[in-house]
């Protein structure tokens, strides 16, 4: 029976930034959990903190039993790993074979070295130290790890050498080795990041039916609301505004019915409350109000001495002013309800640049040439205002057609040309402007250097990137918030050609639908991949095949 993992008062953030003061979960055997809440909510955070990766600030995370093996597989494949390493190696460290197999190797050299039987305990530690170590090999799937990653690899068409470097693949191989990875991965709890970014339909498919047939424990963050209505049991949704981690039984359809209840039954509270309120404070004016203009009247009808009726009229206003501090202090005595507050919600527009010339771009006749993978010979003229959708299937050169035709990739065969006036807007699949060192503000300076630092600052708080986030480097921001800080750029630097490759990877629903609409009347020339289903209409289906 798979192990579980048992997590209690866990509290997540980055200094000075709180995201949930207390998370309560268990993740048992056969429970899928749907991570859910908006770009920057915590959700990696998370995931990083329960594999070990990130300290927690509070709480307790545990393994039950102690030797359970959770395995966390991040979104971004090319962040954690070197120039160097090749596929297998990828594979190994991955599902935890590497790491097993190297601890495993430095125990038999440490009983190597020391054979004597002069120190019964020390020599009894280290066979025992080996034996754990082999055990815990064996576990993972070290045993036939490499027959079984060529069966997997070749079952998911996946033909690349597994000596090549992972960081020569296209992000529709990397696709499918992050696949791979899970396929072999014999982990007792799954953290899984954003694990259908880059995924065609068939490895959707094939994702599906792996989450589906799991004996042991997944986490797993998406946007995707179909593929987390058919996979996931249970939901646990991160809010950075209340600063809480909630709980809903049962899957994803259930979990937003019951959101929905929640929000309108807190909304009904809070209009209850200050209509309550609101009728004892106009109670209470309209009664002091009585109070001023009778005695004003009173006044102003008898100006003689009359003590008696003086007397009367002081006591009955004393009464009804008395009356009216009541009402004042019913009010204030009310149970306060706080107003439901509203997640941030990105309002998106393109800013269009002046018109390009009549010819964007052009390849003819254009032949790429990458390790174990050949596109062409290839003839595209991209005409202004056109919006070209390319599709296909992992590994069919739908990135790489993209540079080729940008001039990022020399041609091995071939003409390329790009037009003149072109206002270029890229988002790559990597995210690349906001890569290395530098805070976010500062990257910004770099590609806007003609704009004050307010401005900026105004800028990327219209796309949920607050004074918190900007002085934060591209390691700390979220994939769905770099993306957010590219989109930023698009808006303020004005654009007449957009190039977008999966351009709803990391982002959330709320922020896809903003994109879609954006999209939906920008008149500029659009090229953009994507997997996902899109209402934006597009003028040319371009669909590439494998080789």
């Amino acid at each position: 029976m798979p192990g579980s993992l048992v997590v209690q008062g866990l509290a997540l953030g980055y200094d000075p930034v709180v995201l949930a003061r207390s998370v309560d979960l268990v993740v048992a055997p056969g429970h899928v959990v749907g991570l859910v809440g908006p770009n920057g909510a915590g959700k990696t955070t998370l995931l990083r903190t329960l594999a070990g990766l990130l300290p927690p600030t509070a709480g307790t995370i545990m393994a039950a039993p102690p030797d359970a093996t959770i395995g966390y597989l991040p979104q971004e494949v090319h962040s954690d790993t070197s120039a160097e390493e090749t596929v297998i190696a990828f594979l190994a460290r991955r599902t935890g074979v590497g790491p097993a197999g190297a601890a495993m190797e430095r125990a038999a050299d440490a009983m190597a070295r020391d054979p004597s039987n002069a120190d019964a305990t020390g020599v009894a530690s280290k066979a025992d130290a080996y034996g754990h170590a082999l055990e815990h090999w064996l576990a993972l799937g070290g045993g036939d790890f490499e027959p079984r990653a060529a069966s997997v690899l070749a079952e998911l068409g996946l033909d690349a050498d597994h000596r090549q470097p992972v960081a020569t693949l296209s992000g529709g191989q990397v696709g499918r080795l992050g696949l791979a990875s899970l396929m072999l991965a014999r982990f007792d709890v799954f953290l899984l990041d954003e694990p259908i970014n880059n995924l065609d339909l068939v490895g959707l498919d094939r994702l599906e039916r792996w989450v589906q047939s799991r004996r042991a424990g997944v986490v797993i963050v998406s946007h995707d609301r179909v593929f987390l209505e058919v996979t996931v049991t249970e939901v646990l949704e991160l809010d950075p505004i209340e600063q809480r981690a909630a709980f809903y039984g049962g899957g994803d359809q259930q979990y937003l019915d019951a959101r929905e209840v929640a929000r309108r039954d807190a909304q009904e509270a809070y209009d209850e409350f200050t209509e309550t309120k609101a009728d004892l404070l106009d109670r209470a004016n309209i009664i002091r109000n009585w109070t001023y203009q009778g005695v004003k009247k009173v006044a102003q009808k008898n100006p003689d001495n009359d003590k008696i009726g003086a007397k009367k009229r002081a006591e009955s206003s004393e009464k009804m002013a008395a009356k009216a501090g009541r009402l004042q202090k019913a009010a204030t005595r009310l149970d306060e309800v706080d107003a439901p507050r509203n997640l941030w919600k990105l309002r998106y527009s393109i800013t269009s640049a002046p018109r390009s010339g009549t010819l964007v771009a052009l390849l003819q006749d254009a032949v790429v040439e990458r390790p174990g993978f050949r596109l062409g010979p290839v003839s595209l003229e991209v005409v202004a205002g056109d919006r070209i959708v390319i599709t296909g299937p992992n590994g069919g050169g739908k990135s790489t057609l993209l540079a080729a035709l940008l001039g990022r990739l020399p041609l091995a065969a071939g003409i390329g040309w790009i037009g003149s006036g072109v206002a270029l807007g890229e988002l790559d699949q990597a995210r690349s402007a906001f890569e290395g060192p530098s805070s976010l503000l500062d990257a910004m300076r770099r590609e806007l250097p003609e704009m004050l630092v307010a401005d900026l600052r105004t800028l990327l708080a219209k796309f949920g990137l607050g004074s918190d986030d900007v002085h934060r480097t591209a390691a700390t921001l979220s994939p769905g918030e770099r993306t957010r800080a590219v989109l930023a750029l698009f808006q303020a630097r004005g654009v007449n050609c957009l190039v977008l490759d999966e351009p709803t990877n990391h982002l959330d629903l709320a922020a896809i639908e903003q994109l879609e609409q954006a999209l939906s009347v920008y008149d500029g020339t659009l090229l953009l991949v994507t997997q996902r289903h899109s209402s934006i209409q597009a003028d040319q289906l371009l669909g590439l095949v494998d080789g």
